[in-house]
């Protein structure tokens, strides 16, 4: 007999469950954060200060996610109307060497670090004289290792409070469910911290599934996905080359396994972000000889966060909707309304590839393409 085919299995995402998850931009001050913030959402904050703390309270945009294949079903079925899916998207003041310890308004900020699901961390790697640099020079992995250190040093003060609650029970002795659950969640927490003082993320671990449900109550910050987006300077991000690119991407491998980075131009995103229609974009990126960043750093959260689609067409609208990967097919339509999860009994569901190919549903149909999805996991994406 054939050897089984080994089947992968899905890696337990950390995190809080469900479809409306929260991006933040973080990093130290004067990055390029809160410009980045307003080139993404073209939501204009003002000229962004030249100071740390310019931010003090987090912004908040919705960021429309762009999509090939809803413009298509949206020519298919000649929709009156367009609705494309959104990340929601944070710009969340800089932080400060002794964040932790609740320097520069620190506990504000790592508070609001901790609400959101994912970071874009932005990682200076311009000269500016005009643009001050709160530690006095452009070294974006001593940037990277103060913010590090920052939310793991953080983190070990929210584990180690949770480990004196997990102690109190077990304490008491004595052979219950409860106190051997707690001290097998003792052992994990006690395991988290050294790993934290050992420089490592909890998030680019792995855990197994009973683990996860512990992580989870725990809202560390290191637990949480981050993609690292490199402010160039324009003219180093249409060149691709900067000299600090090789010793970032080292920095990362050995800290951050497995987590993105991204090159990107705020200089050239934000005059991008003014032209109003996409012609005028379209011509200035030919123009310098490079494209818009955004759309990959989008749709790289998106994944990050195991974020997937599906479309909901016809005469009046075509609509992208968010789902998580592995979401079941009545909980995807009470995306849509929940009074359809409640009733829900049975869905529809055509493929991209199989709309795209037959033209119409009718012709889908025919071809035996037209599938019935139950309680089964959507697999659409």
């Amino acid at each position: 007999m054939p050897p089984k085919k080994k089947v992968e299995e899905k890696k337990i995402l950390l995190g809080r469950p469900g479809n409306n998850l929260k991006s933040g931009i973080v990093g130290l001050a004067n990055v390029g954060k809160s410009t980045f913030f307003q080139a993404i959402t073209r939501c204009p904050l003002g000229n962004p200060a030249n100071y740390p703390f310019a931010t003090i309270d987090p912004e908040e945009a919705r960021v429309t996610v762009p999509s090939e294949r809803l413009d298509e079903l949206f020519e298919l079925y000649k929709s009156a109307k367009k609705i494309p899916a959104y990340i929601t998207i944070y710009d969340i003041a800089g932080l400060t060497r002794g964040a932790s310890a609740g320097e520069g308004l620190g506990n504000a900020f790592l508070s609001h670090i901790r609400a959101v699901d994912a970071m874009f961390q932005v990682v200076r790697c311009f000269d500016d004289a005009d643009i001050i640099h709160i530690e006095g020079d452009v070294n974006p992995v001593r940037d990277l290792e103060i913010i590090s250190n920052e939310l793991r040093l953080k983190d070990i003060e929210f584990a180690e409070k949770h480990l004196e609650g997990v102690l109190k029970i077990t304490k008491r002795g004595g052979q219950s469910l409860e106190v051997k659950q707690k001290k097998e969640e003792a052992a994990l927490v006690e395991r988290i911290i050294e790993m934290l003082k050992d420089g490592k993320r909890v998030a680019n671990q792995d855990w197994s599934p009973k683990e996860v449900e512990v992580i989870n109550t725990m809202f560390l910050l290191t637990a949480k996905p981050v993609i690292y987006l490199i402010n160039l300077s324009e003219k180093d991000y249409i060149r691709k080359k900067n000299k600090h690119l090789l010793a970032i991407k080292e920095w990362v491998d050995k800290f951050s396994p497995g987590d993105v980075i991204i090159p990107f131009s705020v200089t050239l995103e934000e005059r991008l972000s003014h032209m109003e229609t996409d012609e005028e974009r379209a011509e200035e990126e030919k123009r310098v000889g490079a494209t818009s960043a955004l759309p990959k750093i989008i749709l790289t959260m998106r994944k990050k966060l195991d974020l997937i689609s599906f479309f909901t067409c016809g005469p009046q609208e075509a609509r992208e909707w968010t789902i998580r990967d592995g979401t079941k097919a009545p909980q995807a339509a009470g995306v849509i309304h929940n009074d359809l999860m409640n009733t829900f009994i049975l869905a529809q569901v055509i493929k991209y590839q199989d709309i795209i190919e037959h033209k119409d549903e009718a012709s889908v149909k025919a071809a035996g393409k037209l599938l019935q999805a139950g309680s089964h996991v959507m697999k659409i994406g």
